[in-house]
C-alpha cells in the first residue's frame, strides 16, 4: 500500500509556526508561570490544538530542548489542563466517527497513546541504549516493548471487527496486505523482546531493530488515518459502526479506552412500533429441537454450548463460519462479524495456505482430524479440528475445538471425593 500513499503532505510551514509557539508556551509554563497566565496565551496565540500536536510538541522539548522524559511526564496533566478546552472543542463535532465511542474515533485515540510510546518513551530508551547499554535502561526497553505488545488488540480489532465488513463490500485487497503488515510488526516486537532478553551486546542491531519498528508502526498508523480509515468510513453504514463498537469490548482496547459509549442520533420510533426480539434469541425460542438422542430447546442448547470448558467453531463445506461458542474465557477472540465470512479471511495472509491444506485433506478424505499445540504464557493450547460428515460419509464442514489443558496436565494422583 505504501505506493499509494505521499507521506507527511502537510502543510509544513505553518505546522512548524505552531509548533514553535506551542513549545514557547510550555517552556514558559516550565519556567514557573501559572496554568491560567499560559492558557490565556495559548488560547490567544494558538487557538485549537489536535492531539497529534500535543504529541509532537511534547517530542520536541525532549528531543530538542533537552528536557527529561520524567519532566514531561509529570507535567502532562498540566498540559492536558491547558489544552482540554480546545480539545474538547474539536470533539464536539457533528461527524459520528469524530464522536468519542465511535470506533474510528477510538482507533485514533489509540494511535495517540502508541505514537506516544514509540516517538517518546521508546524512542528515547532507544537513544540511550545506544549510547550505554546498561541492565536499568534494557529493563526500561523491554518494559516498553511490553507495553507496545498491547497493540494487538488494536490490530485485531481491524482484522476481526473492520476487514469483514470491507470485504462485504468487495474490499480485500487492501485489508490483506494490512494485515500480513500487522502481523510483520508483531514478530518484529517479539523478537527485539527475545533479542533483549538475552543481550550479547549487539548494541547497533538492536538499536537498528527498534528503529525499524518505530518507523513500521508510525507507518502504520499513518495508513490507517490517511487510507484504512476514510475508505472504511465511506461504505459502512452507521449500523455496521454501531456494531463494531459494541463488539469491541470482547478483543479489548490498546493503551487507551472509549470515553463513552456512542449512542448514534436516531429518530424516535413512531408509537405502536413492535418491539423487536431480544439480541440472540431466534425467532422461536421457545421451541425446542428433536435430536436422535434427545430432547433440548434452543436455549437449552445455546446455554448448554456455552457452559462447555471449550471454544468451539464451526464451517460449513463451502468454508463459511456459521457458529462459535461464547463461553465466559474464550482463548482466541471471535466476534459476532465473523459469521457469514469465509475462514479462509479470518486468518492472516502468513498462514492462510496451512488452513487452505487442512480444508483440502478433509474434503478428500485424506484426513479426518489435525491437531496443535501451543504455549501462550501460562497455558497449554490443545486445538484440534475435525472434518464433520454426515451418515454417508459426505463433507459437512469443520469442527475447531479449542482446550487450555495446562490445569489437566497438571493432574497428579487421583480424586475420589467432593472437594469442600
Amino acid at each position: 500500500m505504501s505506493e499509494l500513499i505521499n507521506n507527511r503532505e502537510v502543510d509544513i510551514p505553518e505546522q512548524t509556526r505552531r509548533q514553535a509557539m506551542l513549545r514557547e508556551i510550555i517552556k514558559e509554563l516550565h519556567a514557573g508561570k501559572s496554568v491560567e497566565e499560559v492558557k490565556a496565551r495559548f488560547e490567544e496565540a494558538v487557538g485549537d490544538v489536535t492531539v497529534a500536536e500535543i504529541s509532537a510538541m511534547e517530542h520536541s522539548l525532549m528531543t530538542e530542548e533537552g528536557i527529561p522524559v520524567e519532566e514531561v511526564q509529570r507535567l502532562c496533566s498540566v498540559h492536558t489542563a491547558i489544552f482540554k478546552g480546545s480539545i474538547e472543542q474539536i470533539h464536539r463535532s457533528a461527524k459520528p466517527e469524530e464522536q468519542p465511542g465511535h470506533p474510528v474515533h477510538t482507533f485514533k485515540l489509540e494511535n495517540r497513546e502508541i505514537e506516544r510510546l514509540v516517538n517518546f518513551r521508546l524512542a528515547l530508551h532507544k537513544d540511550k541504549f545506544k549510547k550505554n547499554a546498561s541492565d536499568e535502561i534494557i529493563y526500561k526497553l523491554l518494559e516498553d516493548l511490553s507495553l507496545l505488545l498491547d497493540l494487538d488488540k488494536h490490530y485485531s480489532r481491524k482484522e476481526n471487527l473492520l476487514f469483514p465488513y470491507l470485504e462485504k463490500y468487495g474490499i480485500y485487497g487492501p485489508t490483506k496486505v494490512m494485515w500480513g503488515v500487522d502481523d510483520g510488526i508483531r514478530s518484529m516486537i517479539k523478537e527485539a523482546k527475545k533479542v533483549l532478553s538475552s543481550f550479547n551486546g549487539e548494541t547497533e542491531q538492536i538499536a537498528a531493530s527498534l528503529e525499524e519498528i518505530i518507523q513500521e508502526v508510525n507507518e502504520m498508523i499513518f495508513k490507517e488515518e490517511n487510507i484504512l480509515l476514510p475508505m472504511a468510513l465511506d461504505k459502512l453504514t452507521e449500523d455496521e459502526w454501531v456494531r463494531i463498537a459494541r463488539e469491541s469490548d470482547e478483543i479489548g482496547f490498546c493503551l487507551a479506552a472509549p470515553e463513552q459509549v456512542w449512542v448514534p442520533e436516531r429518530a424516535a420510533e413512531p408509537e405502536g412500533a413492535e418491539v423487536p426480539a431480544a439480541e440472540g434469541e431466534g425467532l422461536s425460542p421457545q421451541g425446542f429441537i428433536r435430536f436422535e438422542t434427545g430432547l433440548l430447546s434452543l436455549h437449552q442448547l445455546e446455554t448448554l454450548m456455552n457452559h462447555l470448558p471449550v471454544d468451539l467453531t464451526f464451517i460449513d463445506e463451502n468454508d463459511v463460519v456459521r457458529y462459535f461458542s461464547h463461553g465466559k474465557e474464550r482463548i482466541f477472540a471471535r466476534t459476532k462479524a465473523v459469521i457469514g465470512r469465509t475462514v479462509q479471511n479470518c486468518h492472516p495472509p502468513q498462514s492462510v495456505h496451512v488452513v487452505e491444506k487442512l480444508l483440502a485433506d478433509f474434503k478428500a478424505g485424506v484426513k479426518d482430524a489435525e491437531d496443535f499445540w501451543i504455549n501462550i504464557k501460562d497455558k497449554f493450547i490443545y486445538i484440534r479440528y475435525f472434518a464433520v460428515r454426515d451418515a454417508d460419509g459426505r463433507y459437512m464442514g469443520t469442527l475447531e475445538f479449542t482446550q487450555n489443558i495446562a490445569p489437566i496436565r497438571a493432574l497428579e494422583g487421583q480424586k475420589r471425593i467432593l472437594s469442600e
